[in-house]
């Protein structure tokens, strides 16, 4: 049986660059696969983009409304009556899917046979899980934690934003088109003594 993963980290934790390898390991051994992001990601458009360089344009870019499983079996059917059937599906971003989208992932991997490889991050700058994280938390076959460090040195958990240089722990969990949000990712400790610091202002 095939099964859904769940890669998961802070900011600049290698998420994009691991999917890219992932992606690269398939085709190398001549096995095809798709490549998808939710479209409310709209860093790089419809590229996936790793912070090293690496870009690739996505075969799929998932709508908020779409059935996560009926839109892949579109483009795995094509691909399949060419001769190439689909090895994986690998999603970036995977925090902006829907619960539902997350449950028909599932169903990708179990009745269809397809392992898919979901890369996201767990919480918002606010440390909130994002729907789509909480639910693949909840049905991954398989949950592995990609690891980064804190500017401190100690372990990078929280992604915390920054609005003008100034850090920020109330606004919109997503951050919209026009805000020019940045992010840096902190320790536990690290973040309590920010948030502290932004209360004492």
């Amino acid at each position: 049986m095939s099964k859904l993963y769940f890669r998961y980290g802070a900011m600049n934790s290698g998420k994009s660059t691991s999917l890219l390898q992932a992606a690269y390991n398939y085709e190398e051994r001549g096995q095809h696969i798709i490549l998808a992001k939710p479209s409310v990601d709209i860093k790089g458009e419809d590229f996936i983009v790793s912070r090293l360089g690496v870009e690739r344009r996505v075969d799929l870019l998932v709508g908020p409304d779409h059935n996560l499983r009926e839109v892949f079996a579109k483009i795995s059917d094509n691909s399949a009556k060419n001769g190439s059937p689909i090895a994986c599906l690998l999603v970036d971003e995977a925090q902006f899917l829907s619960p539902e989208q997350v449950e028909q992932a599932l169903q990708i991997a179990v009745l269809d046979g397809v392992p898919v490889l979901a890369y996201g991050i767990r919480t918002d700058f606010m440390t909130i899980g994002f729907p789509g994280s909480i639910r693949l938390m909840e049905l991954s076959h398989s949950i592995e934690e990609l690891k980064t460090i804190c500017r401190c040195g100690r372990k990078a958990m929280f992604n915390a934003r920054k609005l003008n240089g100034e850090f920020v722990f109330h606004g919109d969990q997503v951050a919209l088109d026009g805000i020019a949000a940045s992010y840096e990712s902190l320790c536990a400790s690290c973040y309590f003594a920010e948030q502290e610091r932004d209360a004492s202002n």
